[in-house]
C-alpha cells in the first residue's frame, strides 16, 4: 500500500453539499474522492469514496482491481479515523467504493475533535499488475459478461451495430451469455472462405441465426452475410474455375485432326485383303 493523496478541507461544517478533490494518479489509474456530509447516504453519519475519474469514457469492458484504505486526521495530525483495508473491483457498474459510515457526525462536533474545523483525509492505494489478468476473466460489456478474450469483439460489434442487442427478451445473465457466445460463434464461422464452409455448417449457421433473432436480437446485417456466402460458396472456386476456362480455350485454339478422303480408305482396305491373302499361303 503506498500514500496516494492527502487532502485538507478547510471549513469543514461549512459544506452542505458533496465535496470532491483534485485528481491524482496512483498504478497507473487516476482518482478522486468524495465525501458527503451531513447524513446524505447513512444518517448521521460521515461518508468517503475512492472513484475512478471519468469512468464513462474509458473503453467499454474496462476494470480495475484495487486495495485502498482511508486514514481521517484532525489539523494537529491526530489520526481520528482508520479503515480497514478493501479489495474491489472498480468497473462500468461499479466504479465507487467506499465508507456509508466512516465517523457519527455527532463525534465531529463534539469540542477539540476537529480542530479549527478543517479535516484531513489520506488514501492509501494498491493498484495490481493488470498484466497478470487472465483470458479467462469475466468482463461486463454493454450488459453481455463475456471472457476478456472476447472484449475487444463485443466492443466492435457494439460500435458497428449499436442496437444489436436493445430487443432481447432476457435479463438473466446465463442466458444473455449464451446468446452472446453463439452470436460471436456464428460472426467467427460467415468470416470464413465461403468455399471451405459445409452445407451442414451453413444449416447450422441459419438455425442459429434464426435462434438469434427469435430472442430479440436485430441481425439484419449477419442474415444478408449469410446469403451472401451462400451465393458465393455455389461458385466454382477461383483456381477451378481458372482450369475450366484454360481446358475451355485450348479446345477451341486445338489444330484439327486430318481428314482421310474415301478413296485412301478404300486403297487401304485392298491392301490389307491381298495381304491377308498372300499369308494364307
Amino acid at each position: 500500500m503506498e500514500k496516494a493523496f492527502r487532502w485538507e478541507i478547510n471549513n469543514f461544517s461549512e459544506n452542505k453539499s458533496v465535496m470532491k478533490s483534485d485528481r491524482f494518479s496512483s498504478g497507473g489509474c487516476e482518482w478522486y474522492l468524495c465525501v458527503y456530509p451531513k447524513g446524505k447516504i447513512v444518517d448521521d453519519h460521515l461518508s468517503l469514496f475512492l472513484n475512478v475519474v471519468n469512468f464513462r469514457k474509458l473503453l467499454p469492458g474496462w476494470r480495475r482491481q484495487a486495495s485502498f484504505s482511508f486514514v481521517v486526521l484532525n489539523q494537529s495530525g491526530k489520526v481520528l479515523h482508520r479503515t480497514v483495508e478493501k479489495s474491489r473491483l472498480f468497473c462500468a457498474e461499479a466504479p465507487s467504493w467506499g465508507n456509508s459510515k466512516i465517523l457519527p457526525l455527532t463525534k465531529l462536533q463534539e469540542d477539540g475533535f476537529l480542530e479549527n474545523n478543517k479535516l484531513t483525509i489520506e488514501v492509501n492505494i494498491k493498484v495490481p499488475d493488470e498484466g497478470k489478468s487472465t483470458e479467462n476473466e469475466i468482463v461486463v460489456v454493454h450488459g453481455f459478461h463475456v471472457l476478456n478474450s472476447q472484449v475487444v469483439s463485443v466492443s466492435n460489434m457494439f460500435v458497428k451495430h449499436p442496437d444489436v442487442a436493445v430487443d432481447i427478451r432476457s435479463d438473466i445473465r446465463e442466458v444473455k451469455t449464451a446468446y452472446m457466445n453463439i452470436l460471436l460463434g456464428l460472426v467467427q464461422t460467415l468470416d470464413k472462405p465461403p468455399q471451405s464452409l459445409s452445407e451442414t455448417e451453413l444449416s447450422n449457421a441459419d438455425s442459429e441465426l434464426s435462434e438469434l433473432t427469435d430472442a430479440g436480437f436485430k441481425l439484419d446485417w449477419l442474415k444478408s452475410k449469410l446469403e451472401e456466402v451462400s451465393l458465393k460458396r455455389k461458385e466454382p472456386s477461383s483456381h477451378l474455375k481458372i482450369e475450366l476456362d484454360k481446358e475451355k480455350i485450348e479446345s477451341t485454339t486445338a489444330a484439327p485432326a486430318p481428314r482421310v478422303s474415301p478413296f485412301e480408305c478404300i486403297d487401304v482396305l485392298i491392301k490389307k485383303f491381298f495381304l491377308a491373302c498372300f499369308a494364307g499361303h
